[in-house]
């Protein structure tokens, strides 16, 4: 098979998901071409406890939220929250 560069990607846990983790940030390597799902995907083999959140959670990267096929670049630093509590 092709050989594919593998990038690394920086994540960053907020709130409750920060306890569940088990960590504030940690750094993935993942395929290049990888997206948000593959990158969440990894984070559930880690930290099992984080799938129950699967439905809520918000990505952002930088200033912007993303969806689950945003396309990665290396070096890109993911933030992953919980849900925003209202009031």
């Amino acid at each position: 098979g092709r050989c594919r560069p593998a990038m690394r990607i920086a994540v960053q846990y907020f709130s409750q998901l920060r306890e569940l983790a088990g960590c504030a940030e940690e750094t993935v390597e993942l395929p290049a071409e990888a997206t948000i799902k593959d990158l969440l995907n990894r984070l559930y083999q880690r930290h099992p406890g984080l799938r129950q959140w699967d439905r809520q959670i918000l990505l952002g990267i930088g200033v912007e939220f993303v969806d689950r096929a945003h396309r990665l670049r290396p070096d890109e630093q993911v933030a992953i929250m919980p849900p925003v509590q209202g009031g």
